[in-house]
């Protein structure tokens, strides 16, 4: 017999669908945007498989390793085996709408998750039980803080030799410093895993053999774990209190903590971020898949729960709420050629949209209007039809021929700005051409097609090589986007050897530089002066996502008006400019801090342009008198080989300029953490898979930069442009 638990109930709500094909919009509060997160081969997708499988969404349950998964649709993911493209879908769970983001688990395509969590109210983080927190476990993690996305934890795999629930939990309370509120205990372990027990009813669902086919029972604690049950149910009770005022003064009575306010606490406790209610489970088993959605129904957020959203339009602040009945306002996250049409992925925060309507779409530099063709409901490759989408929503439109990713989408009467997601700086290079002329122009325009859809990636012409240069975040990623455009196109393409992508940064700086920037040759002349002080920002090149946010800062500290507001945004508009190339070797620079200091004007001759201009000529200048490093990227890499292996493991990471920081055993294999430069990891698998027997295997995580052999710090090579003022 099959028993459905629920947690958490909405009464009165309206049907999610209507009796024609086309679904309706959910109530709000009955909504639940939520990305599945995690480490590669965690089981992210097969948790989304046994989601879409337990809802009745699908009817049959995808296997990543038969290539038959919803969400792993794309013809490399089926052939690679793991998720390389955020997928989209929607399912129904006790009156509710979920609308789920699979998300890539790879250090490569990271940027896929940057992007999705920027959208996202909720997140399920799963964890291996053998493995606990894995690098980019970690990573996408500290991804969710900095959007401040509430998330539950699922251990996956407890089917597993090896598997240990505390273990991991201890992992995620070391590595990830939230408190784990562990609410199930499981029963069985390893192979003979077959249910757990619900530490808030103090049930036990048992899931039936073949894989959990026939459902769950939902029964009495077996006699042999209550004691270990109620221990384990006290802990609960004791972390909750200590963390949760309502809780503390129900605990302190005689009765302890009921049921219902355990369950209020771990909500509230999840949406301020306080605490992590941990569940457990096998996916591919199919066992603690309903409990997981019922707790995603409980714990985590619907839109209404969650701050109104912060646009600006002309620096003023702009806020709107999740109301269906306030002006429209999305912001694109996705896009995506398909042959159904150019597709964009929206998430509506508020207002509501329907397919004819006109809206204006925006980003920092430009505003367009064009028309809505179709509004669709996203099921991987597959689409549904909607009459419209409102608030709350996670949606792809069709005929949007100018949005792109973190354009916003808004109502033309009510316009405004959303901040886009970050855009992590590419740190690995090749160059590509076409095997034959004809096919140049056709390369040319499949590439810019692929850096529209994967903003991630970059493309540039060599100014000295002439050569077409294609930059992304790894060695994957730039293999994965090659032959893209190879099966799409049915292209031949020649790529050359990887290069890693350098920066530059100060060392020590320079104060007080003066530049004077005049310029007379008839009409209206060019005046700006400028006083500038350039000093090294400390911790920039440590930023693991390599967007380079706080790589650069600008201060003004004129007083008396000496250089008008208007001015000094221009200033620093050109000191941005002068950053793409530093003196050492022509690589971007990061790692500074410029003040400006003091300045002149002129009556006449004083524009924002002459002060752009004065901006980026004097801080190239002052560049050139500084001392100056090469930084090169630098990644965590953890290997996992077998012990007899460790020792060449040891010595190639030492060839390779590796520093080891850290050695384990796990389920009988040696775990070996370095830093190592990510110039030298190229070909590295091949190599670990030779002196492992191909056993070994490894992961990377992107830690930041550090300075590159042979950069010892010094000043550039003299006087550039512009001739600067005595000083």
């Amino acid at each position: 017999m099959r028993t459905e638990l629920h947690l958490h109930h909405l009464d009165h709500l309206d049907p999610l669908h209507d009796s024609g094909s086309a679904p309706r919009v959910a109530p709000l509060d009955a909504v639940r945007n939520l990305g599945i997160l995690a480490h590669v081969d965690a089981g992210k997708t097969t948790v989304t498989e046994r989601i879409l499988y337990v809802t009745g969404t699908t009817h049959k349950r995808g296997e990543v390793h038969e290539g038959t998964t919803v969400t792993d649709f794309d013809s490399q993911e089926r052939d690679r085996g793991i998720t390389i493209f955020a997928a989209a879908v929607s399912c129904d769970w006790d009156g509710h709408r979920i609308n789920l983001i699979d998300t890539p688990g790879h250090v490569d395509f990271s940027d896929e998750v940057v992007r999705s969590l920027r959208v996202l109210d909720g997140a399920v983080a799963v964890f291996d039980a053998v493995a606990g927190v894995e690098p980019q476990s970690e990573s996408v993690w500290r991804q969710a803080d900095r959007f401040g996305v509430p998330r539950i934890a699922f251990v996956n795999k407890l089917d597993r030799a090896g598997a240990d629930l505390d273990s991991a939990v201890a992992s995620i309370r070391e590595r990830l410093h939230p408190a784990p509120l562990v609410v199930q205990l499981p029963i069985g372990s390893e192979d003979g895993f077959r249910g757990v027990v619900d530490l808030l009813r103090m049930r036990a669902l048992v899931w039936a053999d073949g894989q959990g086919e026939g459902g769950f029972q939902d029964g009495p604690v077996p006699e042999e774990l209550r004691e270990e049950a109620g221990r384990r149910r006290r802990l609960l009770e004791e972390a909750v209190a200590e963390l949760h005022p309502g809780a503390l003064e129900e605990f302190c009575t005689p009765a302890g903590l009921s049921a219902r306010t355990l369950a209020g606490a771990l909500r509230d406790l999840t949406r301020t971020g306080d605490g992590v209610v941990v569940l457990c489970g096998s996916a591919y088993r199919n066992r603690g898949i309903e409990p997981l959605l019922d707790a995603v129904v409980a714990y985590l957020p619907a839109p209404s729960d969650v701050p109104a959203v912060r646009g600006t339009l002309d620096d003023a602040e702009q806020v709107r709420a999740a109301d269906a009945d306030a002006p429209f306002a999305a912001l694109a996250f996705k896009v995506n050629a398909t042959a159904t049409g150019r597709l964009t992925y929206l998430r509506v925060y508020s207002g509501t949209i329907r397919k004819g309507e006109v809206v204006a779409v925006r980003d920092a530099s430009a505003t367009r209007t064009e028309r809505i063709g179709r509004i669709l409901r996203v099921q991987a490759d597959r689409h549904a039809q909607l009459d419209r989408a409102v608030a709350g929503d996670i949606v792809a439109v069709v005929g949007l021929k100018s949005a792109r990713a973190g354009s916003t989408l808004c109502a033309p009467g009510a316009p405004l700005v959303l901040e886009p997601p970050a855009t992590p700086d590419p740190v690995v290079s090749v160059a590509v051409e076409a095997r034959t002329s004809t096919d140049t122009d056709r390369l040319v325009t499949a590439l810019a097609r692929l850096v529209e859809e994967d903003p991630s990636l970059a493309v540039r012409t060599d100014d000295e090589t002439g050569q077409t240069v294609l930059s992304g975040m790894g060695e994957l990623h730039l293999e994965v986007a090659v032959e893209k455009i190879r099966r799409a196109q049915g292209l031949d393409i020649r790529v050359g050897r990887p290069r890693v992508a350098y920066r530059e940064t100060v060392v020590r700086g320079v104060a007080g530089l003066v530049y004077r920037h005049v310029k007379q040759d008839g009409g209206a002349g060019q005046f700006a002066h400028v006083v500038l002080d350039v000093e090294p920002l400390e911790g920039a090149a440590d930023r693991e996502d390599g967007t380079g946010a706080t790589g650069f800062e600008f201060r003004s500290t004129v007083v008396g008006g000496r250089v008008p507001q208007e001015y000094v945004r221009a200033v620093e508009a050109g000191c941005r400019d002068a950053l793409g190339e530093g003196p050492l070797g022509g690589h971007p620079v990061t790692g500074l801090r410029v003040v400006l200091r003091d300045g002149a004007t002129h009556a006449k001759d004083s524009s924002e342009m002459a002060f752009r201009t004065a901006g980026r000529l004097a801080l190239r200048e002052a560049l050139r008198a500084s001392a100056m490093a090469v930084l090169e990227p630098v990644v965590e890499v953890t290997v996992t080989a077998p012990d007899e292996a460790v020792g060449g493991v040891l010595g190639d990471l030492a060839a390779r300029r590796g520093r080891v920081t850290g050695s384990t055993t796990r389920a009988g294999a040696a775990v070996v953490t370095a830093t190592v430069p990510l110039a030298e990891l190229f070909g590295y698998a091949t190599r670990l898979r030779s002196r492992t027997q191909g056993r070994g295997v490894f992961t990377t995580r992107p830690t930041g930069y550090a300075p590159a052999p042979g950069s010892a710090p010094g000043p550039g090579p003299g006087p550039g442009e512009g001739t600067p003022a005595p000083r």
